[in-house]
């Protein structure tokens, strides 16, 4: 189940079901488990943990060191869960400090091309799209979906199945839900995503109309905050307002009208 060109460092950890292909190097920090195939001319390096049934097709780098000047060679690490597909040329870093792992969670697909950077933290059942680009310490949240050719700055939070159109750029947070279109832009909910994860149409309709509360009603943004927390108290409104509230880079602002009204000033 391994290939006789393949190089695989004595110390690597492999499952007996893991099947290597030719010309793939398997360097000594390595764990692979059950079920997992590593197709041809793949280099997985680094103290990197995989969980089992991942397939990476011909070509990726996983495990790498960080693209990080301050990096200095330490002992840092990548986390890898179950059933993850890597295709052609997908890149992966390691983290850039020993207190922080990158991590992968499972049921994700990176899509050819794609690079993750070190410190992010990918959660489950997210797509990263062809030639999309995470910087350092993204965090991407569960069912994510990032179009091709995608740009998210280094520090952004994506939130849970928020949708980039392809080729738009965010340096500041996706709240969950919704789509970024352009640069920080977003153009209302990820209605199919929705649908598709199962929310019924009550659950549509109040997302939407939190949606316009935050993001369309013309209010500064902790403004309408604060008001949409006495209006709104489901479980999904929650997940979107405390994310919201959480963002430090700031928020992402609907397309569909002028730039929200700055934040009162303090009386001294």
């Amino acid at each position: 189940m391994i290939h006789p060109t393949a190089i695989i460092h004595p110390k690597a950890k492999l499952d007996s079901t893991v099947c290597v292909g030719p010309y793939a190097v398997i360097d000594e920090g390595v764990e692979l488990g059950a079920g997992c195939v590593v197709g041809p001319h793949v280099y997985l390096t680094g103290l990197t943990t995989i969980g089992a049934r991942n397939r990476f097709h011909a070509g990726c780098v996983i495990g790498d060191a960080p693209q990080d000047i301050k990096y200095q060679g330490q002992p840092t690490r990548l986390r890898i869960g179950d059933d993850n597909l890597f295709r052609e040329h997908a890149t992966v870093h390691r983290s850039n400090k020993t207190t922080e792992d990158t991590v992968i969670g499972s049921q994700n697909f990176l899509m050819a091309h794609c690079h993750v950077a070190h410190n992010c933290r990918i959660g489950n059942q997210v797509a990263v799209a062809n030639g999309a680009l995470l910087a350092g310490h993204v965090t991407v949240e569960d069912r994510a979906f990032i179009s091709g050719n995608c740009l998210v700055h280094q520090f952004v939070r994506v939130g849970t199945l928020a949708m980039m159109r392809g080729g738009s750029g965010i340096s500041q947070d996706l709240p969950p839900f919704t789509i970024a279109r352009g640069e920080n832009g977003i153009c209302g909910l990820n209605s199919v995503g929705l649908r598709r994860a199962g929310f019924n149409a009550e659950a549509r309709v109040e997302l939407k109309r939190l949606y316009h509360a935050l993001f369309r009603a013309g209010k500064n943004l902790s403004v309408a905050l604060a008001a949409a927390r006495e209006n709104f108290s489901s479980p999904t409104a929650k997940v979107l307002l405390d994310f919201v509230a959480g963002a430090k880079r700031g928020v992402c602002s609907d397309t569909g009208r002028a730039p929200r009204p700055a934040a009162p000033a303090e009386e001294d």
